[in-house]
Protein backbone atom coordinates (compact mmCIF):
# COMPACT_ATOMS: atom_id res chain seq x y z
CA UNK A 1 0.00 0.00 0.00
CA UNK A 2 1.00 3.50 -1.27
CA UNK A 3 -0.36 6.42 0.89
CA UNK A 4 0.33 10.09 -0.81
CA UNK A 5 -0.41 13.24 1.10
CA UNK A 6 -0.36 16.53 -0.65
CA UNK A 7 -1.07 19.93 0.84
CA UNK A 8 -3.37 22.44 0.11
CA UNK A 9 -1.94 25.43 -2.39
CA UNK A 10 -2.07 28.82 -1.15
CA UNK A 11 -5.89 29.57 0.24
CA UNK A 12 -7.71 32.93 -0.47
CA UNK A 13 -5.97 36.12 1.59
CA UNK A 14 -2.33 34.15 1.73
CA UNK A 15 -0.14 33.25 4.61
CA UNK A 16 -2.17 33.06 7.80
CA UNK A 17 -3.05 30.98 10.74
CA UNK A 18 -6.15 29.23 9.45
CA UNK A 19 -6.88 26.69 11.20
CA UNK A 20 -10.53 25.88 10.47
CA UNK A 21 -11.69 28.44 8.78
CA UNK A 22 -13.14 27.77 5.39
CA UNK A 23 -10.81 29.56 3.14
CA UNK A 24 -11.07 28.77 -0.89
CA UNK A 25 -7.62 27.74 -2.59
CA UNK A 26 -6.75 31.24 -4.60
CA UNK A 27 -5.47 31.15 -8.59
CA UNK A 28 -2.02 30.55 -7.38
CA UNK A 29 -3.59 28.06 -4.88
CA UNK A 30 -5.54 25.67 -7.95
CA UNK A 31 -1.91 26.13 -10.14
CA UNK A 32 -0.02 25.24 -7.27
CA UNK A 33 -2.12 21.97 -6.93
CA UNK A 34 -2.48 21.19 -10.33
CA UNK A 35 1.07 21.56 -11.07
CA UNK A 36 2.05 19.27 -8.10
CA UNK A 37 0.12 16.67 -10.09
CA UNK A 38 0.73 16.85 -13.70
CA UNK A 39 1.82 13.50 -14.29
CA UNK A 40 -0.80 10.59 -14.83
CA UNK A 41 -2.43 9.95 -11.62
CA UNK A 42 -1.52 6.91 -9.86
CA UNK A 43 -4.29 6.82 -7.12
CA UNK A 44 -7.07 4.55 -7.21
CA UNK A 45 -8.74 6.55 -4.30
CA UNK A 46 -8.72 10.02 -2.98
CA UNK A 47 -9.75 10.82 0.90
CA UNK A 48 -9.66 14.74 1.79
CA UNK A 49 -10.55 17.06 4.42
CA UNK A 50 -14.05 18.21 3.90
CA UNK A 51 -12.53 22.23 4.29
CA UNK A 52 -13.23 23.89 0.81
CA UNK A 53 -9.25 24.66 -0.03
CA UNK A 54 -8.61 20.70 0.01
CA UNK A 55 -12.13 19.23 -1.01
CA UNK A 56 -12.65 21.48 -3.54
CA UNK A 57 -9.31 20.56 -5.60
CA UNK A 58 -9.72 16.56 -4.49
CA UNK A 59 -12.72 16.68 -6.26
CA UNK A 60 -11.69 17.92 -9.59
CA UNK A 61 -9.11 15.96 -9.75
CA UNK A 62 -11.39 13.24 -9.04
CA UNK A 63 -13.67 14.22 -11.89
CA UNK A 64 -10.43 14.80 -14.22
CA UNK A 65 -8.87 11.28 -13.52
CA UNK A 66 -12.58 9.11 -12.82
CA UNK A 67 -11.17 8.42 -8.58
CA UNK A 68 -13.65 7.90 -6.09
CA UNK A 69 -13.04 10.63 -3.61
CA UNK A 70 -14.18 10.57 0.20
CA UNK A 71 -14.38 13.35 2.71
CA UNK A 72 -12.78 12.08 6.25
CA UNK A 73 -13.62 14.89 9.03
CA UNK A 74 -10.90 13.86 11.43
CA UNK A 75 -8.78 15.28 9.07
CA UNK A 76 -9.28 18.51 9.45
CA UNK A 77 -6.79 21.21 10.21
CA UNK A 78 -5.74 21.64 13.50
CA UNK A 79 -7.88 24.47 15.47
CA UNK A 80 -6.17 27.44 16.10
CA UNK A 81 -8.70 29.13 18.49
CA UNK A 82 -7.91 33.19 19.17
CA UNK A 83 -5.07 32.54 16.12
CA UNK A 84 -7.54 31.51 12.82
CA UNK A 85 -7.64 34.56 10.52
CA UNK A 86 -4.56 36.37 11.24
CA UNK A 87 -1.13 36.63 10.52
CA UNK A 88 2.24 36.16 12.00
CA UNK A 89 2.86 40.31 12.24
CA UNK A 90 -0.26 40.32 14.02
CA UNK A 91 0.27 37.72 16.60
CA UNK A 92 3.44 39.22 17.16
CA UNK A 93 2.32 42.87 17.92
CA UNK A 94 1.99 42.68 21.33
CA UNK A 95 4.19 39.64 22.41
CA UNK A 96 7.27 39.76 19.57
CA UNK A 97 8.12 35.77 21.35
CA UNK A 98 4.60 34.60 20.96
CA UNK A 99 5.06 32.27 17.74
CA UNK A 100 8.83 31.11 18.63
CA UNK A 101 7.21 30.13 22.06
CA UNK A 102 4.50 28.17 20.54
CA UNK A 103 6.87 26.52 17.93
CA UNK A 104 9.26 25.95 20.77
CA UNK A 105 6.41 24.26 23.04
CA UNK A 106 3.32 24.09 21.16
CA UNK A 107 1.76 22.29 24.05
CA UNK A 108 2.46 24.92 26.87
CA UNK A 109 1.89 27.96 24.51
CA UNK A 110 -1.20 26.72 22.48
CA UNK A 111 -3.50 30.14 21.35
CA UNK A 112 -6.30 30.71 23.93
CA UNK A 113 -9.54 28.31 22.39
CA UNK A 114 -6.91 26.42 20.20
CA UNK A 115 -7.25 22.35 19.83
CA UNK A 116 -4.99 20.38 22.26
CA UNK A 117 -2.47 19.09 20.13
CA UNK A 118 -2.74 15.64 21.78
CA UNK A 119 -6.65 15.75 20.83
CA UNK A 120 -5.43 16.42 17.18
CA UNK A 121 -3.12 13.95 16.71
CA UNK A 122 -5.39 11.15 18.26
CA UNK A 123 -7.99 12.13 16.08
CA UNK A 124 -5.86 12.35 12.87
CA UNK A 125 -4.53 9.20 13.93
CA UNK A 126 -7.89 7.49 14.29
CA UNK A 127 -8.48 8.92 10.88
CA UNK A 128 -5.23 7.19 9.49
CA UNK A 129 -5.86 4.23 10.92
CA UNK A 130 -9.76 3.71 9.31
CA UNK A 131 -7.72 4.52 5.96
CA UNK A 132 -5.18 2.02 6.28
CA UNK A 133 -7.83 -0.62 7.22
CA UNK A 134 -10.12 0.38 4.45
CA UNK A 135 -7.54 0.96 1.65
CA UNK A 136 -5.22 -2.27 1.92
CA UNK A 137 -3.20 -2.41 -1.31
CA UNK A 138 -4.50 0.74 -2.99
CA UNK A 139 -2.40 3.63 -3.69
CA UNK A 140 -4.14 6.49 -1.94
CA UNK A 141 -3.98 10.20 -2.23
CA UNK A 142 -4.79 12.19 0.81
CA UNK A 143 -5.40 15.86 0.13
CA UNK A 144 -5.25 17.67 3.54
CA UNK A 145 -3.51 20.21 6.00
CA UNK A 146 0.15 20.72 6.81
CA UNK A 147 -0.70 20.26 10.79
CA UNK A 148 -2.54 16.66 9.49
CA UNK A 149 0.64 15.84 7.72
CA UNK A 150 2.29 16.45 10.24
CA UNK A 151 0.38 14.43 12.80
CA UNK A 152 0.78 11.38 10.73
CA UNK A 153 4.31 11.37 9.66
CA UNK A 154 5.02 11.93 13.33
CA UNK A 155 3.40 9.14 14.29
CA UNK A 156 4.89 6.76 11.40
CA UNK A 157 8.06 8.11 12.75
CA UNK A 158 7.38 7.42 15.99
CA UNK A 159 8.17 11.68 17.07
CA UNK A 160 6.32 13.08 20.32
CA UNK A 161 3.33 15.25 19.42
CA UNK A 162 5.23 18.49 20.73
CA UNK A 163 7.78 17.79 17.64
CA UNK A 164 5.13 18.07 15.09
CA UNK A 165 5.98 22.03 14.15
CA UNK A 166 9.70 20.80 13.42
CA UNK A 167 8.13 19.29 10.14
CA UNK A 168 7.98 21.56 7.25
CA UNK A 169 5.00 21.15 4.78
CA UNK A 170 5.07 23.49 1.81
CA UNK A 171 1.74 24.29 -0.45
CA UNK A 172 1.35 21.81 -2.78
CA UNK A 173 4.15 19.49 -1.13
CA UNK A 174 3.51 15.68 -0.93
CA UNK A 175 4.72 13.04 1.02
CA UNK A 176 4.54 9.29 0.21
CA UNK A 177 4.52 6.54 3.05
CA UNK A 178 4.59 2.96 2.07
CA UNK A 179 3.25 0.03 3.67
CA UNK A 180 4.41 -3.27 3.32
CA UNK A 181 3.96 -6.57 5.33
CA UNK A 182 6.38 -7.15 7.68
CA UNK A 183 7.57 -3.90 8.66
CA UNK A 184 6.66 -0.74 10.00
CA UNK A 185 5.53 2.32 7.65
CA UNK A 186 8.12 3.45 5.82
CA UNK A 187 8.69 7.71 5.15
CA UNK A 188 10.04 7.55 1.32
CA UNK A 189 9.38 11.12 0.35
CA UNK A 190 8.74 14.08 2.51
CA UNK A 191 7.85 17.63 1.41
CA UNK A 192 8.76 17.33 -1.87
CA UNK A 193 7.53 16.89 -5.36
CA UNK A 194 6.39 13.52 -7.07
Amino acid sequence: MIVDFIRHGEPVGGRRYRGQLDDPLSDKGWQQMWAAVATPAPWQVIITSPLSRCRDFARALGERQAIKVFDESRFQELGFGDWEGRTAAELCRDDPQRLMKFFSDPVAHRPDGGERLADFSRRVVAGWDEVLQGHDEKHVLIVAHAGVIRAITAHVLGMPVDHLFRLQVGNAAISRVQIDAGRPPLLTLHNGRL
